[in-house]
């Protein structure tokens, strides 16, 4: 369904039958969407830099459309307020005091342009048509109706729009997760028609590892859809996973670049030209998980389909899932999932445990993954061995192992996290960066 409405407003929207709309798009300039995230806005003179950057920008795409997260660490600092109120911040309370982060963002830097004599206006979510599923704090995009952004397209303004956020058809403020405002504008891309979304970031692009842990990481001129999902959901920061899989549907070209130079950075698209690179193209780490592993758990039809709907009800997100063989009749199950939903998986826990689901169970925070990410790892015989021999070198410890097509993920000790990066990334990259990034 959702897919449906969104392809009806991008239709609308290329047939001109959009109220308000003086002419076709046909002819016209190609909109850009730009998002910057809350490092590119956390401080006035960021924005001011941002402010400038969008005027220079201006002469080559007049067109712009620009989602801001909420400045800096403003997202964290409101959970932390709403901690000190309830023991369970959450709900529609909980997405209408978020939603003001992005809501300040967007009224700076329309005032910030203003004064550079820029036409521009900034939209809540409400005022541009953002629609979303009623679930309060992880809602989905359901639809956009692009009437008021075209029609202040047209006008010749700036459009700035709040990230993070939409409202639910009972019209309640919703968010769309962490790392939201990618999504926003991965979504106006794609009911725009625009030319490209551009995730505007404070690093040049993205690197097979992160930079600030393996300092000599090369950088990608360009990396399939798939690939890009696979590095987000494996820990990379520089965008969402579903930001990438909304462009992907709708064949948007993502361009991954600074905040503060117009040079080129990475490219995300579909096509031949980069279907055949090196298997491994990413190291991908991530110290924002937690693993727990339920002890005892009745050998039983029901019982994992039990625990996973009770986790799906209370919003907990799972990376993925490891169930050992059955031994006396009872079983281990073991996921991880986000470090975010730890009070939500231990109200659960004790649930499970007074309810037989579980006679025990092992929770704990000082974990991390690291990945390795390509297109080809299923089909090519060693990877893997590669990889638990590096970190056996280092004599680092695997505590459990996921895989798929694209990727393989292990689970080790948080504080080997670093170590272990760097050791992955040298098995893999120990070419010239010049000569992985022409791969």
């Amino acid at each position: 369904m959702r897919k449906r409405r969104l392809v009806i407003s991008l239709a609308r929207l290329r047939t001109g039958e959009l109220d308000g709309m003086t002419e076709k798009i046909g002819g016209r300039l190609p909109i850009i969407v730009q998002k910057y995230g809350g490092t590119s806005v956390a401080t006035p003179e960021h924005i001011l830099a941002i402010a400038d950057r969008i005027e220079r920008d201006l002469p080559h795409n007049p067109r712009l459309v620009i989602v801001l997260s909420a400045m800096g660490n403003t997202t964290d600092e409101l959970v932390s307020l709403a901690k000190q109120v309830s023991n369970h911040p959450a709900g529609r309370e909980m997405d209408l005091l978020l939603s003001t982060g992005e809501q300040v963002t967007v009224s700076l830097l329309g005032l910030a342009l203003q004064s550079r004599d820029i036409a521009a206006v900034s939209l809540t979510a409400l005022q541009c048509g953002i629609r979303t599923d009623g679930s309060f704090n992880v809602a989905r995009i359901r639809s956009i109706d692009t009437a008021r952004i075209y029609l202040e397209l047209n006008k010749g303004r700036v459009i700035i729009v709040t990230g993070f956020q939409g409202m639910s058809d009972s019209n309640d403020v919703t968010t769309l997760g962490r790392g939201g405002s990618d999504i926003t504008a991965a979504a106006l891309a794609a009911a725009l028609g625009a030319e490209a979304c551009e995730i505007c970031t404070d690093v040049d692009g993205i690197f097979s590892a992160d930079p600030s842990r393996v300092p000599d990481a090369s950088f990608w001129r360009d990396l399939s859809y798939e690939e890009a999902i696979e590095m987000a959901s494996s820990g990379a920061k520089v965008l969402h996973p579903r930001a990438t899989e909304i462009c992907m549907e709708y064949k948007v070209p993502i361009h991954v670049r600074s905040s503060f130079h117009l040079r080129e950075g990475t490219w995300i698209r579909g096509g031949d030209s980069i279907m055949e690179r090196a298997e491994v193209v990413s190291v991908a780490s991530d110290s924002n998980i937690a693993k727990v592993a339920l002890l005892d758990v009745p050998d039983e039809p029901g019982m994992a389909a039990r625990v996973f709907q009770d986790l799906a009800r209370d919003g907990v997100n799972i990376r993925f899932i490891i169930q050992s063989a059955s031994s006396e009749g009872l079983n281990r199950i073991t996921f991880i999932s986000d470090v975010e939903f730890l009070d939500a998986i231990g109200d659960l826990v004790q649930r499970w445990k007074s309810e037989g689901v579980a006679r025990s169970a092992v929770v704990e925070s000082e974990v991390a993954t690291v990945s390795i990410v390509g297109s080809r790892l299923a089909s090519t015989p060693g990877l893997a061995a590669r990889m638990f021999t590096s970190l056996a070198r280092e004599g680092i410890n695997i505590d459990c192992i996921s895989s798929s097509e694209m990727k393989v993920t292990c689970v080790i000790s948080a504080v080997r996290l670093e170590e272990a990066t760097r050791a992955v990334h040298r098995e893999f990259f120990s070419e010239s960066k010049e000569t992985a990034a022409s791969a």
